[in-house]
C-alpha cells in the first residue's frame, strides 16, 4: 500500500533510516508528570514513543490524552496504542476521529491481552472486530474516507498505521500468515513483541521479507529482578532467558541501592548491547522498539556505541 508518510516515524522509515522508538505507560493515575518526565528523558534517543493502552488488561488512564500531552508538552511524537479488547467499532471510529483532531500521527492496532489476566477479572472483553479488521477499518477511514459501513467521514484522517507481531510464537507460521494478512490490509510498520534470541529475530525477519513492511524489533531492558521475574512468569508468549534471569537475581543481592542499580545496568548492557548491534549490522530490521518503561537512564549507555 502506498500510503503517504504522515508521521516523522514513517518518514524516517521511508528514508531508510534505522529508527528507535520507546515506550510510555500511563498507569492508574490522575497525573501525567511521571509520563512526561519519561518522555523528556527518552526524547534525545527516539523518533517516537508508544503510549500503552491498558497493558495486561489492567485498567489504566486512557492512552489518547497522554499521547496528545506528550506531543504538546515534550515535542516527542507518539504512537497511540489502541486495543479492540475494550472497544467496538463505534468506539474505534470515535477515538480515531479524536486522535486526528489532536494531531496524533501513528496508531498501533492491538487485540489486547484477555481480561482474565487483568486487575478487573470480571470485565467482559469486547472483540467486536479482530486486529486484522481493525487494520482494515483504519485503511477505510484513512485511504477511502469512510467507516466499515461506508458512512462518509467529513475531513481527512492523516495517520500512519502500525501492527504488532509475536516472533516468539510456536509454531511461527500461523503468526507469519496473520501478520502478512494485516500488512495487505494497510499497515505502514510492524513492531514486535519482546525478543531475547538473535536467531529467532533473524528467522522472523527472513519470513517478513516477502511483505515489504518495515519491522522494528522489540527489546525489553529489565530494570530490576522483580520486573524480570514477573515478566517471565506472567507475560503471555514470552520467557526471559534463564542466564539473564540468573544474572538479574545475582545483581539483586547487592545491598547498596545505587550499586545495585549499576549492576542491573551492567547486566542489561552486556546482554542487549550485542543484540542491538547485530540487528543493525547484519539484518534488514528497520529499527528497534525499546520497551524500557521508567528505565530511561539505560538509553545513553545502551546506545552510545550504536
Amino acid at each position: 500500500m502506498n500510503r503517504p508518510a504522515f508521521s516523522n516515524l514513517v518518514k524516517d522509515l521511508h528514508a531508510g533510516k534505522f529508527v528507535l522508538t520507546g515506550e510510555l505507560e500511563p498507569e492508574k493515575v490522575t497525573s501525567l508528570e511521571e509520563v512526561l518526565e519519561s518522555a523528556r528523558a527518552m526524547k534525545p534517543y527516539v523518533v517516537a514513543a508508544n503510549v500503552t493502552d491498558n497493558p495486561l488488561a489492567y485498567a489504566y488512564m486512557n492512552s489518547l490524552v497522554p499521547s496528545w500531552k506528550v506531543q504538546e508538552e515534550v515535542g516527542l511524537e507518539t504512537v497511540y496504542q489502541m486495543t479492540i479488547r475494550d472497544r467496538n467499532r463505534l468506539a474505534v471510529v470515535s477515538d480515531v476521529l479524536a486522535a486526528q483532531y489532536l494531531g496524533i500521527k501513528n496508531i498501533l492496532t492491538l487485540s489486547g491481552d484477555h481480561t482474565v489476566l487483568g486487575d478487573n477479572k470480571g470485565a467482559q472483553s469486547v472483540y467486536d472486530i479482530d486486529s486484522a479488521q481493525f487494520t482494515y477499518l483504519l485503511h477505510k477511514m484513512i485511504d477511502e474516507g469512510v467507516d466499515l459501513a461506508g458512512n462518509e467521514i467529513h475531513g481527512k484522517i492523516e495517520i500512519n498505521v502500525g501492527i504488532a507481531a509475536n516472533p516468539n510464537a510456536d509454531p511461527l507460521m500461523p503468526e507469519v500468515l496473520k501478520v502478512g494478512r494485516k500488512t495487505k490490509l494497510g499497515a505502514d510498520f510492524i513492531q514486535t513483541q519482546t525478543m531475547f534470541d538473535i536467531d529467532l529475530i533473524k528467522n522472523f525477519l527472513k519470513e517478513m521479507d516477502k511483505y515489504k513492511t518495515p519491522v522494528l524489533i522489540g527489546i525489553f531492558p529489565l530494570k530490576s529482578y522483580g520486573i524480570a521475574d514477573f515478566f517471565d512468569k506472567f507475560i503471555p508468549g514470552v520467557s526471559v532467558p534463564q542466564e539473564l534471569l540468573a544474572s538479574m537475581k545475582k545483581a539483586k543481592e547487592e545491598p547498596d541501592k545505587e550499586k545495585r542499580k549499576e549492576k542491573y545496568d551492567e547486566v542489561n548492557l552486556e546482554f542487549f548491547g550485542p543484540i542491538i548491534r547485530e540487528i543493525k549490522k547484519t539484518t534488514n530490521a528497520a529499527g528497534i522498539h525499546i520497551m524500557a518503561v521508567l528505565y530511561e537512564r539505560i538509553f545513553e549507555s545502551l546506545l552510545e556505541n550504536f
